[in-house]
């Protein structure tokens, strides 16, 4: 799948444009939505747990202007076609890293929720591709643990569960019902898109399994990513993170969570937490003013870096 719309006039002339395309990345291809002008500053946007390019429509809207906006669905997720391998951090964090070479990096990369995972990973492994970060209410373990090690052997049933879903059309009853539940209780505003839109997403078995997967490889992930920050510094590169406290119940959990958020703005001299008390975890829905401030602020401070 791949086109693009007509060509407008962008901001101080710049041609903007907007294309949806498949792309190669490794052995995986990914769904990649492009708008802005060509020769804007170059976001690469990274949804959370079983996310979707269209989570970033609000934010986009308020980017696109003056942007490169990159947004993208993992392997088996959105409209992009069954994963190859399963998901690791260091899979994820090639992704990212072949989207930025292929943006013409470095990137600032805007990395929602489980995707924190993925963009720390990128800055660490690969400092050269990434001019800035804006983790939007990231996920943050202090202490990840794990007993065994059983997300790869796993994946190929959770894989086998989206394939029987599809094949008896259970996925388009269960998808669509489940991402109304967990919007339900992660913003407060609807979908982004047509109700059809989001049945052409969550209705396939391909993205049932894959959320499966990538809800199993969580801890691993958060386990691997300790690791990686044992042996490889965070650049000393402009950081802001958002942390959404609208569905963070009880002040004494609000403060535990605002201040592991800072632990993470902490990675580098210039990073900065932002506390958003009216917003749940969607921010990018609810407060997509706030994704697009992260980013201007992220775009002034690398003049001072």
């Amino acid at each position: 799948m791949s086109g693009s719309s007509p060509a407008s006039a962008g901001p101080r002339g710049r041609t903007a444009v907007t294309a949806s395309e498949l792309v190669n990345v490794g052995r995986e291809q990914v769904h990649v939505v492009e708008e802005g002008p060509a020769g804007g500053p170059p976001l690469l946007l990274s949804s959370g747990l079983g996310g979707a390019w269209f989570d970033w429509r609000p934010s986009v809207d308020l980017l696109r202007d003056r942007n490169r906006v990159i947004a993208f669905d993992r392997p088996g997720l959105g409209l992009s076609p069954a994963a190859i391998a399963a998901p690791t951090l260091r899979r994820e964090a090639g992704v990212l890293a072949a989207l930025a070479e292929r943006a013409g990096g470095p990137v600032i990369v805007v990395a929602h929720s489980m995707a924190g995972f993925h963009a720390e990973a990128l800055a660490r492994l690969r400092p050269d591709l990434v001019r800035g970060m804006v983790l939007v209410d990231p996920s943050y373990e202090p202490h990840p643990h794990e007993l065994v090690r059983y997300a790869a052997a796993v994946t190929p049933l959770a894989t086998a569960a989206g394939v029987f879903f599809g094949a008896t059309r259970l996925a388009k009853v269960l998808g669509p019902l489940g991402r109304r539940a967990v919007l339900k209780h992660t913003s407060r505003r609807g979908e982004p898109v047509p109700d059809a839109v989001v049945r052409s997403v969550y209705g396939r078995g391909t993205v049932l399994g894959t959320v499966m997967a990538e809800d199993i490889a969580y801890r691993e992930q958060a386990v691997d990513l300790a690791r990686l920050r044992e042996r490889r510094p965070f650049p000393a590169v402009p950081l802001v993170v958002l942390t959404a406290l609208g569905d963070v119940k009880g002040e004494a959990k609000k403060r535990a969570y605002a201040q592991g958020h800072a632990r993470l703005a902490k990675m580098t001299p210039h990073g900065v937490q932002v506390d958003l008390p009216d917003s749940r975890h969607m921010v990018q829905l609810d407060r997509p003013d706030a994704v697009a401030d992260a980013v201007a602020q992220v775009l002034r401070a690398e003049e001072t870096v």
